[in-house]
């Protein structure tokens, strides 16, 4: 070849290299910021007036927040271990409950993004409560566990991207009693949901939960401070969420949107929409194949989540919205005789919420005296709104909110979410939105056997048998203050 011809066979080389540079930029990080126990609205950026949270907000305005963001279920362990597997809850076994594990047979992001090159770190719960030891897993499936996020980035390398899930302690029971007030938060003005008594104790709760939030938005504003200072930030993702709602009476382990709506905030300047809002419906499991995609990494077929990267680029094409989002529920803590759970299935539109409860014969929030689904869920240590509820339970203006936390439900519930935003009237039998539940109920078990559900294919249920890694709670012990405001016994015993 001719020095000439050789020239400019090596400019062709060079062009083209730079031409797919372009074409393909560098993988961004993934940094994910999740809350523990925190409900959608509770966020200045929602419209909570009251709880501060500036750095959160911040991050709104710079990205895409979420309005109809769901947790695939309302319990810790299985929120997270649909989020890693991308896929709903029944078709993962014992990761359905809390306390139990995750089958090594399920692939998760964190392993997936490994392989494509990702360095892959976390800090705090990752995924669990539970024991990943038990099935022969050599680590968390967060990946390799860090102090915190600082100490993971000073020994990133150049040019390699990572993945890092940055899991908070905040708003996690328990509280200290009071912390709000001392925080600053006014309990006057605080806005009580219909569900639980407007009544001092219930609002030094709610304030003492504000207070925790506002930890945790603390915590992001040092993450994306050392971030910045990597020089990172522009090339990374950040997602803000909680894994599941607040620990109030009807919050948490529960199907109604008090224990599965979720805040969720993402962005990345660059490439995604700014200070946009969507109503669009989406869950915890669309995280594992959106994070596959933006990896350039294979999506596995298993997984049944969106790819939700079509609602937050920039100038992305249309695409087909989603109607509907199915919530599950199967053993959260173990809180009946034998180990029984509360097993549920919820169809979520935009307007109703559908809950079929396959149990009702059981306690929903555990059986009595403890109700050991509703924190605190061994009486063992203070939760102002569920000891007041207790307290006062047959008072004509307190026993409606008991029965909506704590009684026995039916079998079919459902809300005109629109028009009864708190949930508080169940119209599954009215007569005028019988074609509603229908149509929602057959939408609901169609996409259930489609995905495989044994509550509605007829397969083997596991879910009430299957280990749980918490000794302690299987013999709860109420404190001395609870023994002796409520009259219980020192021991309980739920093996029986």
């Amino acid at each position: 070849m001719k020095p000439f011809s050789r020239n400019i066979f090596l400019a062709a080389i060079l062009f083209m290299a730079a031409c797919k540079s372009e074409d393909k930029p560098d993988r961004p990080n993934i940094l994910l910021l999740m809350s523990d126990n925190q409900s959608w609205n509770h966020v200045g950026v929602y419209g909570d007036d009251v709880v501060k949270t500036p750095n959160i907000d911040k991050i709104a305005a710079e990205g895409v927040r979420f309005t109809n963001a769901y947790c695939n279920s309302p319990s810790c362990t299985p929120a997270r271990a649909a989020m890693l597997t991308g896929q709903d809850i029944w078709r993962i076994e014992e990761g359905a409950n809390l306390w139990g594990i995750l089958p090594t047979q399920f692939p998760i992001f964190t392993d997936l993004l490994e392989k494509a090159g990702y360095r892959v770190g976390f800090d705090g719960k990752g995924w669990g409560p539970g024991s990943y030891e038990a099935n022969g897993r050599t680590r968390n499936p967060g990946g390799d566990k860090y102090a915190n996020f600082a100490d993971f980035i000073k020994n990133s390398k150049k040019g390699e991207p990572w993945s890092y899930w940055f899991n908070s302690l905040h708003p996690h029971r328990p509280y200290v009693v009071g912390s709000g007030e001392k925080a600053g938060i006014d309990l006057s003005k605080i806005t009580v949901p219909k569900y639980l008594p407007d009544t001092k104790d219930v609002r030094i709760d709610i304030a003492d939960y504000y207070a925790a939030i506002q930890t945790f938005d603390d915590e992001v504003g040092i993450i994306m401070q050392q971030l910045k200072e990597t020089g990172e930030l522009d090339n990374t993702i950040v997602i803000v969420v909680a894994d599941n709602g607040w620990q109030m009476p009807r919050g948490l382990a529960n199907l109604y949107d008090f224990g599965t709506r979720v805040p969720l905030i993402i962005s990345w300047p660059k490439n995604f929409k700014t200070n946009a809002v969507t109503d669009e419906l989406m869950t915890l499991a669309d995280f594992a194949p959106t994070f596959l995609s933006i990896a350039n990494a294979e999506i596995p077929k298993q997984m049944t989540g969106f790819n939700i990267l079509p609602i937050v680029q920039k100038d992305a094409p249309k695409h087909q919205e989603r109607d509907f989002v199915v919530l599950a529920r199967e053993r959260h803590a173990f809180v009946r005789q034998q180990g029984l759970g509360y097993p549920g299935r919820a169809i979520r539109t935009k307007d109703f919420l559908y809950i079929k409860n396959y149990e009702a014969s059981r306690w929903p929030a555990g059986d009595p005296p403890l109700y050991g689904d509703v924190d605190p869920y061994m009486l063992n240590y203070p939760g102002p709104a569920k000891f007041y509820i207790l307290k006062h339970k047959d008072e004509p203006a307190v026993k409606p909110m008991y029965d909506l936390a704590f009684a026995k439900r039916p079998a079919e519930e459902l809300f005109d979410v629109a028009n009864d935003p708190d949930q508080l009237h169940n119209i599954a039998n009215d007569p005028k939105f019988a074609k509603v539940k229908k149509d929602l109920s057959d939408k609901m078990v169609a996409y259930l056997k489609k995905t495989n559900d044994p509550r509605e294919t007829g397969g083997k249920i596991i879910w009430d048998s299957t280990d749980y890694f918490s000794e302690i709670d299987k013999t709860p012990k109420p404190s001395k203050e609870a023994i002796k405001e409520f009259g219980l016994d020192t021991m309980y015993n739920y093996l029986k």
